[in-house]
């Protein structure tokens, strides 16, 4: 190594900051040149946080809640976490069996590192957040990446699982209703993959919750430890203020799980962030424990966004969409516009490349589907207006429809 060259771990190798953030930082660029953009790669809420929120959060700071907390989130906060987990999930937790993090990233991040060594594997069913491969990669695990296609409903099967097990696998993570995909699992489908979870003692099952609230339909959700009680000690279930009561810049996320595992997740956090924000806390237990009627009028927003985009760019020649059962995301395929051509002669070879030409001649932000674990699809956020929704998918039918068979060289 140069002397004063700095040399990064090998931990880190091979990663970058979030393509996500980056097209969001583009985006950002793009407006305040004036140009104007629409962003559909966005993952959180465009509404404001409810205002009974925010008074609480007001109310704590004038009360001088503005020191530091127990380390794994106050009295007030983890009683407010387990009543939610009571009354919407029928899951009973402790106090020594609730943790409260810094995001549900956080806590994702804390229950790996504090359990996952060198060698170990965790089970991604894919298309999934980008963040999950990272993660399993800096606590030194192997991802496994088990793929679920537009035909299942971008859901993986019991057989798929069971072919994917081995004496290495620690963790399956199960995001439903899932980012990207907006796929949710039944009750009895989770049952299933928790039957086959059963037999395997060492494999423990993570439950990304966190758009348990943004769903269309009238199917329950279910969550893996209200459906095998018996598995209850093997499953940590994980949710977050974030995305269900736009919250996300608050960072304040909330875990349930066996009491040596929070223990161990603590460990991790008290060397990092300590406490999750004393204010952010407050505001949370306002949250769970308040009025619920936000959560209402925001899925019936997000349901009439879904049909916007769905209906528009099902309409548009080479994109297959299906309607997302949950989250504000909808991951649409575009194999059939692969090795097109470009009005100017750039032939686009992968989702990337479809992406930046919508980006540059559509001005419409879009996340690759490669960046999920599955090519060949776009990440579309319906968290917008529906009147940049429906000029997003104006200019996307414009742009895309330009594009051409590459032509075969004359004979």
């Amino acid at each position: 190594m140069k002397e004063g060259v700095l040399s990064t771990s090998s931990r880190i190798e091979g990663m970058g900051v979030s393509k996500i953030l980056q097209l969001a930082q583009a985006a950002r660029e793009l407006r305040a040149n004036g140009v104007s953009v629409i962003d559909l790669s966005a993952g959180q809420p465009d509404f404001d946080t409810p205002d009974n929120v925010k008074s609480a959060a007001k109310a704590a700071i004038d009360a001088g809640q503005t020191r530091y907390t127990a380390l794994d989130g106050t009295a007030e906060m983890k009683d407010a976490v387990r009543e939610k987990f009571r009354r919407d999930n029928n899951l009973s937790y402790e106090r020594n069996e609730v943790m409260v993090g810094a995001g549900a990233k956080q806590l994702i991040f804390n229950a790996f590192m504090a359990t996952l060594d060198a060698g170990d594997e965790v089970i991604l069913p894919t298309p999934c957040w980008l963040s999950y491969f990272d993660i399993v990669k800096i606590a030194g695990a192997k991802p496994v990446a088990v793929s679920g296609q537009l035909e299942a409903g971008y859901k993986i099967t019991p057989d798929q699982l069971r072919k994917a097990i081995t004496p290495k696998s620690r963790w399956i993570l199960l995001n439903s209703p899932s980012n990207p995909s907006g796929a949710v699992y039944s009750a009895a489908e989770l049952a299933a993959l928790l039957e086959v979870i059963a037999d395997h003692p060492r494999l423990w099952v993570m439950a990304d919750d966190v758009y348990e609230h943004i769903r269309f339909g009238d199917t329950p959700f279910a969550t893996p430890a209200a459906i095998r009680p018996d598995l209850k000690q093997r499953i940590l279930t994980v949710n977050a203020v974030s995305k269900a009561f736009a919250m996300t810049g608050w960072r304040l996320g909330y875990a349930g799980g066996a009491p040596e595992l929070i223990r161990a997740m603590s460990v991790v956090q008290s060397q990092s962030t300590s406490n999750p924000c004393s204010v952010s806390q407050a505001a949370a237990v306002e949250a769970l424990t308040g009025p619920q009627g936000f959560l209402d009028t925001a899925r019936t927003a997000y349901a009439r966004r879904r049909d916007i985009l769905i209906n528009g760019v099902s309409a548009i020649d080479g994109i297959e969409a299906r309607a997302p059962e949950g989250s504000f995301f909808a991951f649409v395929r575009i194999t059939d516009l692969l090795e097109r051509q470009t009005p100017d002669g750039t032939i686009l070879p992968d989702d990337n490349a479809v992406s930046d030409y919508l980006l540059d001649k559509a001005k419409v932000v879009t996340v690759p589907g490669s960046e999920f674990g599955l090519p060949g699809h776009l990440r579309l956020s319906f968290a917008v207006a529906d009147t940049d929704l429906s000029l997003a998918v104006e200019r996307m039918k414009t742009a895309l429809d330009a594009l051409q068979p590459v032509k075969e060289p004359a004979q």
